[in-house]
C-alpha cells in the first residue's frame, strides 16, 4: 500500500469535538482551516478576553483534566459560522461561538461534563490570526496508523486513533518512521510541510472517544514499550496546496 492521507480531521473548539473532512486547503504558515479556531477559557485563565492572543493550553478546558470532553463530536456550518456539538450524555447544541448569547448556552451545556473540582469553563476565546494549538506556532498534527496499531497491540486491545486528536492520519507507512522526520520536508496532496517536533502526550489520550471514560493506560504503554510518551509529529505548512482524503504522502528531504 502506498503512503497516503487516510483521514483529515479538524477540531473547531479546542478539546470540544472533532469532525472528519474530505478536502481542505492547507495555507502556508497557517493551521488547518477551522482547527482549534476557538478554545474554552476556564476561570483561572490568564488571558485578555478583549484582545486574545495565543496562550498555552493550561489556560483552557481540555481532555487531560476533563475526560468526558473527549466524547464530543462536531459538525461545522461554515457558511453561517455555526457548530453543532454532540455528546452521548447531552442533547445536541448548535451555536455561533462568536455570539455572546450562544457562549452562555454553551457554558451551560458543557458544565455537566466538566469536573466540579477543576477550574470551570467561563468563556470561548478566539485568537484573531491562528488556531489555539498546543504549539506556540501554527501547527498541523500528523499521526501514523502503523504506529497506532503498535500501541494498540501493546495495550492488548483496540482503541480509536481519534484519541490522538490529529489533523492528518497517515497510512501505508512503517511503524514509528515519523520520529525520523524532524526537520524534514514532506508533501501531502499538493501541500508541503516541514516537520518541527514530536508530540508529547497527556492524560487526554486515556479516555474513550465514545464514552469519555478513562479506560486505557496510553501513557504507561508508550513509556513501557518505547521509553517515551510521544505520539505523532507537529508540522508547519510551507507551501499552500489542496489536500483530499486518500491523496498521496511522501518525505521530500
Amino acid at each position: 500500500m502506498n503512503a497516503h492521507v487516510a483521514q483529515i480531521w479538524r477540531h473547531p473548539i479546542k478539546s470540544h469535538g472533532r469532525e472528519a473532512v474530505a478536502q481542505v486547503l492547507l495555507s502556508e504558515g497557517r493551521c488547518l482551516p477551522w482547527d482549534r479556531r476557538w478554545a474554552v477559557a476556564h476561570e483561572l485563565a490568564k488571558i485578555d478576553p478583549v484582545r486574545p492572543e495565543w496562550v498555552p493550553c493550561n489556560n483552557f478546558s481540555r481532555g487531560a483534566k476533563a475526560p468526558e470532553l473527549m466524547a464530543i463530536t462536531a459538525r461545522c456550518d461554515l457558511s453561517h459560522g455555526k457548530l453543532t456539538l454532540s455528546h452521548p450524555k447531552l442533547k445536541d447544541l448548535t451555536i455561533n461561538p462568536d455570539d455572546e448569547a450562544d457562549v452562555g448556552a454553551f457554558i451551560q451545556w458543557v458544565m455537566p461534563i466538566s469536573p466540579q473540582n477543576r477550574a470551570l469553563p467561563t468563556q470561548i476565546i478566539r485568537a484573531p490570526k491562528r488556531g489555539m494549538t498546543d504549539t506556540d506556532f501554527p501547527s498541523v498534527s500528523l499521526i501514523n496508523m502503523a504506529s497506532h496499531h503498535e500501541v494498540a497491540a501493546q495495550l492488548g486491545r483496540g482503541i480509536s486513533p481519534n484519541r490522538w486528536r490529529a489533523n492528518l492520519v497517515l497510512d501505508g507507512l512503517e511503524p514509528w518512521v515519523e520520529r525520523d522526520w524532524i526537520g524534514k520536508r514532506i508533501r501531502a496532496g499538493d501541500a508541503e510541510l516541514e516537520v518541527r517536533e514530536n508530540i508529547g502526550r497527556c492524560l487526554a489520550t486515556a479516555a474513550s472517544t465514545r464514552t469519555g471514560i478513562r479506560d486505557a493506560d496510553t501513557l504507561g504503554t508508550l513509556k513501557a514499550g518505547w521509553g517515551h510518551t510521544d505520539f505523532g509529529v507537529y508540522a508547519v505548512v510551507t507551501k499552500t496546496g489542496d489536500l483530499h482524503q486518500s491523496d498521496g504522502f511522501e518525505v521530500l528531504s
